[in-house]
């Protein structure tokens, strides 16, 4: 045989090899162990496992739950931070308005006091009615230059107005006073004089009607509470700014009635009545009377002028007598017409245990005006027994 004959015989099986022991163990599988033994205990199952894809989608509800509720706390702290600053704006505003309110209060009770001063000269009059324009014009920039919360700024600014209808009265006072100076009739003067003074009766009525009304309403609508928007009267007596008030004084400030003397006509007031509240009884100078003692006891005092003419700074003292030291207190009533009553009212009272029990006297006396000649209606003694509410 030729060697080319015994290479065609050769087989080449390299890829036709059987499998080897090593392959065929590790490609078969082992029968599954019969745990079920001597011991009694029956096949083990399987421990129990959550679907795979259960918990991812547990874990992403709970991280939206948890950042919804971040979300809704961030809304409520925004909103009520917001509610604080809202409040705290108001606040600032009213306690800035309660200021300007306060001086121009205390300045119509000095205006007050200054028209029915006694000795009072004109040209000191002229002077002060102008000091007080300057003083509410004052007020008036000052007014001008607060910056109030938006839905406040419309009707802010009827508080300026309010403030330069007072200006312009005083000023416009001073100037009409000035010039009726040479006039002889009172009444003609006193014409004058009221009509300039009707500017700061109309102040106060612009305050209250169209600023502080609106304002509080406002507030109100806006849920805003605590926050309240000041009062302010310039005019403390109406009857001072009337036509029979500037005829008295004009009289005054050109006969020198008020310098000295004894004024002529008939003057004096008298004690009406007297009365205790909240129980509404009045005292009687015969019969004593059981006073319920509380918290908001008063006695009001109503007093009548009896004379002919207008009078001013009557004095109106009540004492109480229950032992221990008397209780005085003292008012005035600042201008009083003829005919006309006013009523005093006193209350506050620290009463003393001894009080209690025994008869006590209250007594209200009326001082005495100039050119007073009967004083025997202007005081009166009541027997009174005290006792809790």
């Amino acid at each position: 045989m030729s060697t080319y004959d015994r290479d065609d015989d050769i087989e080449f099986d390299f890829f036709d090899e059987p499998e080897t022991v090593e392959a065929t163990q590790r490609g078969r599988r082992l029968p599954r162990r019969d745990r079920s033994g001597d011991d009694g205990e029956g096949p083990r199952r399987p421990p129990m496992r959550a679907p795979t894809g259960l918990v991812p989608l547990a874990r992403l509800v709970g991280l939206i739950a948890i950042a919804i509720a971040i979300v809704v706390a961030l809304v409520f702290w925004v909103g009520a931070c917001q509610g604080k600053s809202k409040h705290a704006d108001y606040a600032s505003y009213a306690a800035k308005v309660k200021t300007i309110a306060q001086s121009s209060n205390q300045l119509g009770v000095e205006f007050a006091n200054k028209l029915i001063a006694s000795g009072l000269k004109q040209a000191d009059l002229e002077t002060s009615l102008q000091q007080y324009a300057q003083q509410e014009q004052q007020a008036y920039d000052q007014a001008q230059q607060i910056r109030a919360p938006g839905p406040l700024r419309r009707i802010h600014q009827h508080l300026v107005d309010a403030l330069e209808l007072r200006a312009k009265g005083l000023a416009g006072l001073g100037d009409a006073l000035s010039q009726t100076a040479s006039v002889k009739d009172a009444s003609t003067a006193a014409a004058t004089l009221t009509a300039k003074a009707q500017l700061l009766t109309a102040s106060d009525v612009v305050w209250d009607d169209l600023y502080r009304g609106p304002a509080s309403e406002q507030l109100t609508s806006l849920g805003i509470t605590g926050v309240v928007i000041p009062e302010s009267h310039f005019v403390t007596n109406a009857d001072l700014l009337s036509a029979r008030s500037f005829s008295l004084l004009f009289t005054r400030l050109h006969t020198g009635a008020s310098t000295g003397g004894t004024p002529s006509g008939k003057h004096g007031n008298g004690l009406v009545s007297v009365k205790v509240l909240p129980q509404g009884d009045a005292l009687s100078t015969s019969t004593p009377t059981t006073v319920k003692v509380s918290a908001d006891l008063s006695f009001v005092a109503t007093v009548e002028d009896s004379g002919d003419f207008q009078e001013v700074n009557v004095p109106v003292t009540l004492t109480i007598n229950a032992g221990g030291t008397p209780i005085v207190q003292r008012k005035t009533i600042q201008l009083i017409q003829a005919a006309q009553q006013q009523t005093v009212s006193f209350s506050n009272f620290n009463l003393p245990t001894s009080a209690f029990g025994a008869k006590a006297t209250v007594k209200v006396e009326v001082g005495a005006v100039a050119g007073e000649i009967n004083t025997a209606n202007n005081s009166a003694s009541y027997a009174v027994f005290f006792t809790l509410s």
